[in-house]
């Protein structure tokens, strides 16, 4: 259903975004994928990408704290792709410590990749999705977009901006047939999780299986891991036929953590 569109991916060479660029690209999407990492590995994944789906995959290494290298990627998307009619704002780092203590530098630069990023690439993109008639905006948020957790200030004031950020866009393209939604995850079964556990309980001298339940699992009801494969599926759904008159929302995929 969204063969023959254009997507950009912004921190999509691993875990959820590359999950997002797969999906679309199943989907008969071109992509551009964005993000860090080995050099090797992104070729290797952007081949991939090509092989599997028959699309055409590009990449580019934009530093998303910086400005003049966003604007770089989305004109690059726009000319290389012959535009971009679906946005995926992915990019995000964090860091946890408390307020008092908290690294002014590490607070400057989760702020700038996990918010103002989004500003920028979404007042890049809208002008032409505008153009094109047509575009879909998906920010990735947080179950942190709707709920607070201690020493995690940088974070969660990112993702609250940037559910705010989502309504008011949806709200000025409102009439252009474009649509600006926000998905917000709990925990996502990614490698970056996994590696994470054992770290954890030798930390806190406890079990893996206490550090999934008591630790990371601890707001969830269902006690489950989201997973990529269904946070994209979420998102393909938002870019679909089916979620055209969903805008301004905010999608929780979090195992009732934020229903609590």
């Amino acid at each position: 259903m969204l063969k023959g569109k254009k997507a950009l991916v912004t921190g999509s060479t691993s875990g959820i975004g590359e999950g997002y660029a797969r999906a679309l690209a199943a989907e008969g999407c071109d992509v551009m994928i964005n993000g860090f990492g080995d050099a090797g590995e992104i070729e290797t994944l952007r081949q991939s990408i090509e092989t599997d789906h028959g699309v055409a995959c590009h990449y580019h290494g934009a530093d998303m704290s910086k400005a003049e290298e966003i604007e770089d990627m989305v004109a690059s998307a726009s000319a290389t792709m012959g535009g971009v009619d679906i946005l995926m704002n992915n990019a995000g780092i964090q860091f946890v410590a408390p307020l008092a203590e908290y690294p002014v530098e590490k607070w400057d630069a989760i702020i700038a990749i996990n918010l103002t990023s989004v500003f920028h690439t979404t007042r890049l993109c809208i002008p032409i999705m505008r153009e094109r008639g047509w575009g879909r905006i998906v920010n990735t948020a947080s179950a942190h977009a709707i709920v607070a957790s201690p020493n995690k200030s940088a974070y969660v004031a990112a993702k609250h901006g940037v559910a705010g950020l989502t309504k008011a866009a949806a709200l000025e393209v409102a009439r252009d047939n474009i649509t600006v939604n926000a998905i917000c995850p709990g925990y996502v079964w990614t490698p970056l999780v996994e590696k994470q556990i054992p770290d954890t309980a030798k930390a806190r001298g406890m079990t893996e299986e206490e550090v999934i339940n008591d630790v990371m699992l601890s707001a969830a009801a269902t006690k489950k891991f989201a997973t990529i494969e269904q946070v994209a599926a979420l998102a393909i759904f938002l870019c679909g036929d089916a979620g055209e008159n969903i805008t301004g929302s905010l999608q929780s995929i979090d195992g009732g953590w934020t229903a609590q």
